[in-house]
């Protein structure tokens, strides 16, 4: 490992070794307004030249045009590099901007078929459940996903936004390697009961928005004047109206711990989720998403930044004041559960 080279961390008792800090690919085809795609490529090769190993992509990111997209990068690099992708979000024919959760066997199977013709490869390396259907047991989704493993078609299995309860639940129908949820200075709720649950039974977790979509980063002060047509957070509570100016007063103490640092807001974000690592005694690998080269530079470096424990302190009340929910609609979160 070179001095630009970010350190690895494992997936799961079993899993495989990746860099500890992976890249979130949405962005390059959905969500967060217009992206260049030559620079989308220029980022995902800086990531792989700086030790990034997991890639992060889904069905439902840009209707299945994100898991196209990625497909030259993945066949250029596939015995280096760890694909992970999700199902769970179906797009109902003709509404583009909807998505119902799906948990079912038959919808898993023609699922995972599609993402296998789109990305273009015989086995998928992580496969999650994007969202969690309380109507369909989590054992019985388990145990479809299990099939996936046996047949070759996937190499281990995820879960995103689940409990504590429903990790337990799901591990003992068959071996997790990972489970994604946000998790950053303004989102902690899965420390209520997740992240004990992933220590327990060793499994990773892979916080998405680690930078708090950006919030976090310091980048926003008015979601509407800041923000593109169709960018999806110019509907989340946490950036809108007066939730927005309060949440950006949130930001002063990371600033402080920046300057001693000689590092930038982002970075410091980055750096505390890390560190979660150590604090929760349990593998911890952030996918911050950029389109941007510049970013995945910056962003890779905070995996060697080290905050003490004044730090940590100065940055440990941040979530409790935070104003707003995640989403517009909590049901698509794993805290409306608990």
């Amino acid at each position: 490992m070179t001095d630009s080279t970010i350190p690895t961390a494992r997936l799961g008792a079993h899993g495989p070794e990746v860099g500890v800090q992976g890249l979130g690919c949405m962005g390059m085809s959905s969500s967060y307004g217009p992206a260049d795609a030559k620079q989308s490529r220029a980022a995902l090769d800086r990531a792989f030249d700086l030790g990034v190993t997991l890639y992060d992509t889904a069905d439902a990111y840009g209707v299945g045009e994100n898991e196209r997209f990625l497909s030259p990068f993945f066949k250029a690099h596939r015995d280096q590099v760890v694909i992970a992708t999700k199902f769970a979000l179906s797009i109902p024919p003709g509404e583009p901007t909807r998505r119902v959760i799906r948990n079912d066997r038959p919808y898993l199977r023609q699922a995972v078929e599609a993402s296998l013709k789109r990305l273009d490869i015989d086995v998928i390396d992580l496969y999650y459940m994007h969202r969690r259907d309380p109507a369909v047991p989590i054992e019985d989704t388990v145990g479809a996903m299990a099939e996936l493993v046996a047949e070759g078609k996937v190499k281990h299995l995820g879960l995103s936004e689940v409990t504590g309860a429903e990790l337990r639940a799901a591990h003992a129908v068959h071996p997790i390697a990972a489970v994604q949820s946000e998790w950053s200075l303004f989102s902690r709720d899965v420390e209520i009961s997740l992240v004990g649950a992933a220590a327990d039974l060793g499994v990773a977790v892979v916080p998405y928005s680690p930078l708090g979509r950006g919030f976090l980063a310091g980048s926003f002060t008015n979601a509407e004047q800041d923000l593109t047509e169709g960018d999806f957070r110019r509907n989340q509570p946490r950036f809108t109206g007066e939730n927005a100016a309060a949440n950006g007063a949130l930001l002063d103490p990371i600033r402080t711990v920046a300057k001693a640092h000689d590092a930038s807001l982002g970075q410091i974000a980055l750096a505390w989720v890390q560190q979660r690592a150590q604090v929760h005694g349990l593998p911890v690998i952030p996918i911050p998403g950029t389109t941007k080269p510049s970013r995945v530079e910056e962003n890779t470096a905070a995996a060697r930044i080290i905050l003490t424990d004044d730090e940590l302190s100065q940055l440990e009340p941040i979530a409790g004041k935070v104003t707003g929910d995640r989403y517009a609609d909590m049901t698509f979160a794993s805290s409306s559960r608990e």
